[in-house]
């Protein structure tokens, strides 16, 4: 799984967490490198653009070598960089193309020059899926942005009719309660995940954490309600915990890694009890006391937990 974005210093948002996050979907991480980005949650500081002869370096030296099952986009500043990486990806065209079109910050400042928005739009149009926020979905459309689920289900239907790719409506990014996550196919086809929104400003890096898990999920060979699902509710987790990492003091990153660490904490001998689950810890599988009548299991217990928990039953 190909990584094609800029940077972030700070692991929250860029290449490094589409690492975390094509990892956490059981993908195999790649990146080259579009921009240099000094950036922390607090914002961005400066942008250095490497010339595109090293992009094209970059991306022949993991087309020469490597097997590609899915590549993500994210930041590609300049019309430079847009036509490098679409002419590339026209002759090394992977079984699955994401594209999160960076091109409108949250706060509705438009990262592009007006000509290399066009050759985003005209870039969007190849791929498979694009995973724009509201704005941006608002740019390939050509319209105001969206103010409530209808209206932005409406702008993706037409895009994705007219386009023949699939967009992802991402209602985090509006009013209310919600956050679920729209698959709007090719042929107006809806698939809806739902979520709940989660009160944090741990929201750094959440559309590259999105796109990148997406693109890995899908280039498994998942469904994409399958993939939609899975993406959704591994990124609801990572941002409600993400405030426990204690990174920065601006807008912090997500915790890719804390399904990981749940499950493998699942996976142990000593059981991790969920926070206030119950009101003291047992520390011993001898604390839960038998039945009066102990049933032998048709199969042996895996431990000594799981054993104790049968006697007690």
């Amino acid at each position: 799984m190909l990584s094609i974005a800029g940077t972030d210093p700070s692991g929250g948002a860029g290449t490094a967490a589409d690492m975390k996050s094509i990892t956490a979907a059981g993908g195999y991480g790649m990146t080259v490198v579009t921009s240099l980005v000094a950036q922390n949650t607090t914002g961005v500081r400066s942008i250095h653009v490497p010339p595109v002869e090293f992009l094209r370096d970059q991306l022949a030296a993991v087309a020469d070598d490597v097997h590609l099952d899915a590549v993500k986009t994210g930041m590609l500043a300049d019309v430079a960089i847009i036509e490098t990486v679409h002419s590339w990806l026209a002759e090394h065209r992977p079984a699955t193309l994401v594209v999160d079109p960076v091109m409108v910050a949250t706060s509705g400042d438009r990262l592009l020059a007006p000509e290399a928005e066009q050759a985003m739009c005209e870039y969007c149009a190849t791929a498979d899926v694009v995973t724009p926020n509201i704005p941006e979905l608002a740019v390939l459309v050509g319209t105001e942005p969206a103010e409530d689920v209808t209206e932005a289900i409406a702008q993706a239907t037409d895009w994705a009719r007219r386009t023949k790719t699939a967009v992802i409506v991402k209602t985090g990014h509006l009013d209310g309660a919600s956050a679920a996550n729209i698959w709007v196919a090719a042929d107006g086809h809806t698939i809806t995940v739902p979520s709940t929104r989660i009160d944090t400003t741990n929201t750094h890096g959440t559309g590259c954490s999105l796109s990148s898990a997406l693109a890995t999920r899908l280039g498994a060979g998942d469904a994409p309600g399958k993939a939609l699902a899975w993406t959704t509710a591994w990124l609801h987790e990572s941002i409600a915990h993400g405030a426990d990492l204690q990174v920065g003091t601006g807008h912090g990153p997500v915790d890719h890694g804390h399904r990981t660490r749940r499950l493998a904490r699942a996976g142990m001998a000593t059981p991790w009890l969920a926070e206030d689950c119950l009101p003291g810890h047992l520390d011993s599988p001898d604390q839960l006391a038998p039945t009066a009548e102990h049933v032998q299991a048709a199969i042996p217990a895996p431990g000594p937990w799981t054993q104790a928990l049968w006697r007690a039953g």
